[in-house]
């Protein structure tokens, strides 16, 4: 858990040695918890991945920050990420006053700082009082090995959940309208990352239909791109991630109303 753009998603894609996770550094990227299974011959590992806990300035914001808090409740240990290119702020206290004191802290991003900063943000972090503090980098794996040992080593005993090649239980089609969106978020500005939604509407392999969403007519536009090229360079980013063949449709609809809908978390 952590406050938007503290890397949670990149700590998970490290840590599985795979990407189950979007990465961007636009808020409200992660819109569910996507659940990343870490396999080895001694332990399985679950982790949950959750949307960051911001200010809600509208309906998905609200649902956001209910499916953080609603992951709380329903797991051995959390783990609050920090950032340690920034100090320890209201909203970081925020998030940790939903936590019990056996929580673990996690500072990241330590390779974007110098030591002194680190030392910085971990004394900060110790006015939390939860259990641990890890200084780690998501981005080159530094810190990350000896955390999960940390991790594993205070989990109770239990069945094995998931087959041992299974990393993840995001479905396919939801996978790809995620991948789908995680090109556009890096394609676009300011506030129409926050209004873009992705669904996929067809899946006859190898062609996979994606329909995005977007709240307004010029927003549309922006989407396409002048010539469609836009969407040319998303469709060809995401088919790179994809298993040779697949042939992907992006169509863009205007539906003013999407985040209200108590569906919007699905897409």
């Amino acid at each position: 858990m952590g406050r938007p753009n503290v890397g949670k998603s990149t700590l998970l894609n490290t840590i599985l040695g795979t990407k189950v996770s979007i990465v961007s550094d636009k808020v409200q990227t992660t819109r569910t918890q996507i659940r990343g299974v870490l396999t080895r011959p001694d332990a399985q590992v679950v982790f949950v991945d959750t949307p960051g806990v911001h200010r809600p300035r509208g309906p998905l914001g609200k649902r956001l920050n209910d499916a953080a808090a609603e992951a709380v409740t329903d797991v051995d240990l959390v783990v609050l990420v920090l950032d340690a290119t920034a100090p320890v702020g209201p909203g970081d206290r925020f998030v940790a006053r939903w936590l019990t004191p056996a929580a673990m802290v996690v500072v990241n991003k330590v390779d974007a700082t110098g030591p002194g900063a680190v030392l910085e943000r971990l004394a900060q972090a110790s006015e939390l009082h939860l259990s641990e503090y890890w200084p780690v980098s998501a981005a080159t794996g530094e810190g990350v090995p000896e955390m999960v040992e940390s991790i594993i080593a205070r989990l109770p005993a239990g069945p094995r959940y998931y087959p041992e090649d299974m990393v993840t239980d995001v479905p396919e089609a939801f996978w790809v309208a995620e991948l789908v969106r995680e090109q556009l978020l890096a394609a676009t500005k300011e506030e129409v990352p926050h209004s873009i939604a992705c669904r996929v509407t067809e899946w006859e392999w190898p062609r996979i239909r994606v329909e995005i969403l977007v709240e307004r007519d010029s927003q549309k536009g922006i989407v396409i791109g002048r010539q469609g090229a836009v969407l040319k360079a998303v469709g060809t980013a995401v088919r790179q991630q994809l298993a040779p063949g697949a042939y992907v449709e992006l169509f863009v609809k205007v539906d003013r109303e999407w985040q209200r809908r108590g569906s919007a978390l699905d897409y």
